[in-house]
């Protein structure tokens, strides 16, 4: 590829593989916003039509149904793409154990797919990975030149290992000249657009206190987690994706506030006024203890850190839930309380 192809040109063209999911569709949004044509592929696997139902009728957004493990369909890549984001991948627990050979697949073929056709366009390519590649974690926040510690046999290694190949593909691709590439790695993200069934603990506990449902709990609670706003984490990618300068790696994003399941567990019992009861269940297999991102490096290259308070983020998310579940009678939730709510979204 020539000096002048990794030049990174305005958004004008962009591929989303991954484009109908709850991050990819926020993405979609603001990259329309931006004045791009935007190109979504998107299997449906875990990702949902209604994520993107209000831009049906803006034409500068198509919407294709395809399976990043199989070749591009060859008009989808008649005109040449600026800039390609690939978020395609089941990322919570239950969605990616489901099938984990096709989990893997995706990461290792999808992206290999995707690649050449950023090699093909002269497009920069942003792989969405993920904090997972640090496993459970012997060091405490996690930077990214800690290379982590992963199961590559147990039942989470499909999406562990499969990332971990990912960027290894992203990285060789770079460093051969074929791809100019960005890889961010993704702690834990919240917000509208969730998949209520998803399986990620804000979502789970969320739609169980308002729907009055036994609240679980993994192990004692005592585990960490550092939650991160969707808005927060969408300018955070873009920022990345715009980057120019040398090839910086692989770039944490996340909130660096650590809390433990137990406090987040607390506010949204606070929050929707649930009657809920808690339940304990036995913490899954290599289940990290801790998790806390390092930003240091998206600070001074991006000039990013998260913005939006843990409270502000948790009511906008507990509005849209509300919503999705039917107003959860009985919790508290009046419409004038759930519209108020929905005007921090």
């Amino acid at each position: 590829m020539s000096s002048d192809a990794r030049k990174t040109a305005p958004f004008s063209h962009v591929l989303v593989a991954g484009g109908a999911g709850f991050i990819g569709s926020h993405l979609v949004d603001r990259l329309l916003a931006a004045g791009a044509e935007v190109v979504v592929l998107d299997n449906l696997q875990t990702g949902r039509r209604k994520n993107l139902a209000h831009l049906a009728g803006d034409r500068r957004m198509t919407f294709v149904e395809h399976d990043v493990t199989r070749e591009l369909p060859g008009k989808l890549t008649a005109k040449p793409f600026s800039h390609i984001i690939n978020a395609a991948c089941a990322a919570s627990p239950p969605h990616y154990q489901a099938d984990p050979e096709h989990t893997m697949l995706t990461n290792v073929l999808g992206t290999r797919n995707l690649l050449r056709v950023a090699e093909e366009h002269g497009a920069r390519l942003l792989l969405t990975s993920t904090s997972e590649v640090y496993g459970d974690p012997e060091m405490h926040p996690q930077r990214e030149d800690y290379r982590g510690w992963v199961s590559c046999t147990g039942p989470r290694a499909c999406y562990d290992e499969g990332k971990r190949a990912a960027e290894t593909l992203a990285f060789d691709f770079d460093r051969l000249g074929r791809a100019d590439v960005r890889v961010v790695r993704i702690f834990n993200t919240y917000g509208p657009r969730m998949d209520p069934a998803d399986g990620r603990v804000v979502s789970n506990v969320i739609c169980q206190a308002l729907s009055g449902e036994p609240i679980t709990v993994y192990g004692d609670g005592s585990q960490t987690r550092s939650f991160c706003f969707v808005d927060d984490l969408v300018d955070g990618i873009l920022k990345l994706l715009a980057s120019d300068g040398p090839q910086p790696g692989p770039v944490n994003l996340g909130n660096p506030v650590e809390l433990t399941v137990c406090d987040l567990i607390e506010r949204v019992v606070a929050l929707t006024g649930t009657a809920s009861p808690i339940v304990t269940r036995p913490l899954p297999q290599d289940d990290p203890r801790r998790r806390r991102p390092d930003i240091g490096l998206a600070r001074s290259l991006l000039d990013w850190e998260p913005k939006v308070a843990l409270q502000q983020g948790l009511e906008a998310t507990t509005a849209y839930f509300a919503q999705e579940l039917g107003g959860a009678p009985g919790l508290g939730f009046t419409p004038a309380d759930q519209a108020t709510l929905a005007a921090a979204e």
